[in-house]
């Protein structure tokens, strides 16, 4: 199956001054190459509910490389989020739905096959950026589980068991779990942007959480996009400021604790301060994500952390 343009055009390019910062910094080495030979997954039936996370996954692989820019959102991949999934506990999920921010299809897409190859979808990264791999297992029955409630919610989901996990999935997991030993759906996001059917898309997988599968939305929520990013505004105290106000939304909306009432407040987060400027027009993808989370997480408020990156702070969002 060929890799859709949506998905193609989404490919993540080393803008210049990275790719400076990274040759003159002889300091960085790439994380070791991971390749795990696969152990069984025994699952416990201990009816532990499978947490939500929406979390940023960096630039590229630049968190893989050791960017001292990426260093928070490393330090949060290697610690809080095994924490929040329960992983290398008795309850670690059986599974981990990825939404990912870099798969874009007109219907939900869901990853079916028993392997899956990586998609290295960026471009002027060193070589082995394109050398890493990451050997978890695919899982076949949990992508029909998820396609199943897709069904159930009105939606006609489609099965892919060629695509490669793309980086939104694979950059997060080197670091969350370089075990490997916990099988990955990965699942896109929506061409249509609408917010709504997003959310439904998070309620409909939220019943797999009673099962312990763990959902995972690998975006960028509080700030992408590359044009003002490569600018170097987010040093503009003026723009920390709009920043602020904007994450200052996200969160009083992601945090209602009301499933109607969030569904309600995030169908109209274009409307947000600073929303157009933070996820250019047609340019939501790595917002999508959270608002699956959200549709997930059911009643209650949700944990929250930041990292800084860029002299910003990137709020991820969790439910247990």
């Amino acid at each position: 199956m060929q890799i859709s343009r949506l998905a193609a055009a989404s490919t993540f390019t080393l803008p210049l001054f990275w790719a400076t910062k990274l040759a003159a910094t002889s300091s960085w080495s790439a994380a070791p190459i991971v390749q795990n030979s696969q152990q069984p997954f025994l699952f416990a039936p201990n009816m532990t509910r499978g947490a939500v996370i929406s979390l940023s996954h960096g630039g590229g692989p630049m968190p893989v490389l050791g960017d001292p820019a990426h260093k928070e959102i490393i330090r949060s991949l290697k610690t809080r989020v095994p924490e929040i999934l329960r992983l290398n506990t008795d309850e670690q999920p059986r599974a981990i739905v990825i939404v990912t921010a870099h798969w874009s299809e007109r219907r939900p897409t869901i990853s079916n096959g028993i392997k899956h190859k990586l998609y290295y979808d960026y471009g002027g990264f060193p070589p082995e950026s394109y050398r890493l791999k990451y050997d978890a297992m695919g899982s076949p029955d949990v992508a029909k589980e998820i396609g199943d409630a897709l069904s159930s919610a009105g939606f006609e989901p489609v099965f892919d068991s060629e695509r490669g996990w793309d980086h939104g999935v694979f950059i997060p997991m080197l670091l969350i779990n370089p075990s490997a030993n916990v099988p990955i759906v990965q699942m896109s996001v929506l061409s249509s942007e609408d917010a709504s059917e997003h959310y439904r898309m998070g309620q409909a997988l939220s019943k797999l959480r009673d099962s312990n599968v763990a959902i995972i939305g690998s975006g960028f929520a509080s700030f992408h996009n590359l044009r003002l990013m490569f600018s170097g505004i987010s040093s503009d105290p003026a723009f920390q400021a709009r920043n602020a106000a904007w994450n200052k939304a996200i969160t009083e909306a992601v945090s209602e604790p009301d499933v109607e009432k969030r569904g309600e407040l995030l169908s109209k987060w274009r409307d947000f301060p600073g929303a157009f400027e933070m996820h250019p027009l047609h340019g939501a993808e790595h917002f999508l994500p959270l608002i699956v989370c959200a549709g997930a997480g059911g009643a209650g408020e949700p944990g929250k952390y930041t990292d800084e990156f860029i002299g910003l702070d990137m709020y991820s969002y969790y439910w247990r």
